[in-house]
């Protein structure tokens, strides 16, 4: 247990509780590694999971006092916000359908929230959580781990600064493998809440995946769309949520330049892929692509002139890779490490508010709860769009 003066210190690690993530769990592992790479948290506190005999051996696993072992959020938010030594930030890794309840429950509690995307399961409850974050002035950080690679960081600087020169086509894809078969049917917990609307809500790889592209395609980009045309599909017979979706983006106009366009693909039925994320940006003086699969590669082309690579660390990184980046360039770094990032960012943020009037530093990025709502304005303009038969709709 934390004492009392060592809560007082604003470098000393942040009180963590998590929602979520217990036994059978794959995203709730991953944010607990995140969370520990740099040493800024302390995970003191969970309500692992709805059935409380799996939370009690979840908590036990991992080495949680007993007594702060949770049965429900609601339970955990009222008990550690009466405690002197109580979290001052929660991590939600639960299905979708449950992130509004519980960040509404911490938030109201006035504890900092860190959730698992998307933002909510429909666009409504996003809304009432954006209203409820200014109201309390907690801070709200969505896990968009991507954003947090330092070649993506790289790219963004880049597109920022005018190299790529006006943009003008920005592609983003995410393809996938494991449900080309209907898995769903065999119990498997990642598939079946998955591809179940009343827990994932309606967006199916569009929710899961294709909200990653299309966040990262705007983050980097620093783009805003303006309308896109969607076209879903659900390929495996009895899915009720699409497991396909091609989707094109209409850009806002920046200026009195042309809008740019762009084009999102998400597939978890595209045998031979397993994470196949990859954005390409192209300008009016060079193009951009990055690979997932290869994070700490970024090709950037010059018009004209031949394609030189990027490395994280190496010649023509830049500042703002650099502070994503741990060790020396030729030692990977990747999808664990890009998560960390974004909880290293959300701490940063944390202990400036733990001083009076504290500001959070500028150069800290991290999604937030407004990029949820965008997310959510995505995917239910993408259902809308292809229930339309691929109308072109707002965002």
């Amino acid at each position: 247990m934390v004492s009392a003066a060592k809560t007082s210190s604003e470098a000393s690690p942040i009180r963590l509780g998590m929602v979520g993530g217990g036994q059978g769990a794959f995203i709730g592992a991953v944010h607990r590694i995140a969370s520990r790479i740099d040493g800024h948290y302390d995970l003191v506190a969970g309500a692992l999971s709805s059935d409380p005999d799996r939370a009690a051996a979840s908590a036990a696993e991992l080495g949680l006092d007993p007594e702060r072992s949770y049965g429900s959020f609601a339970e955990m938010a009222k008990a550690e916000a009466a405690r002197e030594d109580g979290i001052e930030a929660v991590s939600i890794v639960t299905p979708n359908h449950v992130h509004y309840p519980a960040a509404k429950a911490f938030l109201d509690a006035g504890i900092h929230v860190i959730c698992d995307k998307p933002l909510t399961s429909n666009l409504a409850d996003a809304k009432k959580l954006a209203k409820l974050v200014d109201k309390t002035g907690k801070l709200f950080v969505l896990t968009h781990n991507y954003t947090g690679y330092p070649m993506i960081r790289q790219a963004r600087e880049m597109v920022g600064k005018g190299v790529l020169g006006n943009i003008r086509l920005v592609h983003a894809e995410y393809p996938q493998d494991w449900l080309t078969e209907k898995v769903e049917d065999t119990g498997a917990k990642q598939a079946v809440w998955r591809t179940d609307p009343k827990q994932s809500g309606a967006g199916g790889s569009i929710g899961d995946i294709g909200t990653h592209a299309w966040n990262l395609a705007s983050f980097v980009s620093g783009l805003e769309t303006d309308s896109l045309a969607a076209d879903l599909d659900s390929f495996v017979e009895g899915r009720p949520l699409d497991d396909n979706a091609h989707i094109m983006l209409r850009f806002k106009a920046k200026g009195k330049e042309k809008p740019a366009k762009g084009m999102v693909w998400c597939s978890q039925v595209a045998p031979g892929n397993e994470n196949g994320l990859k954005l390409r940006i192209y300008g009016t003086k060079g193009g951009l692509e990055w690979t997932q699969a290869d994070p700490n590669y970024l090709w950037y082309t010059p018009f004209g002139k031949p394609k030189q690579l990027i490395t994280r660390g190496g010649a023509g990184s830049g500042p703002a890779a650099g502070r994503m980046t741990r060790v020396p360039p030729g030692h990977p770094e990747g999808y664990l490490e890009g998560f960390a990032n974004i909880y290293s960012e959300a701490a940063m943020a944390i202990r400036a508010m733990r001083r009076k009037k504290g500001k959070v530093p500028k150069d800290v990025i991290f999604p937030t709860v407004e990029d949820g709502v965008m997310g959510m304005r995505f995917i239910e303009a993408c259902v809308k769009s292809s229930k339309k038969n691929g109308a072109w709709v707002k965002v």
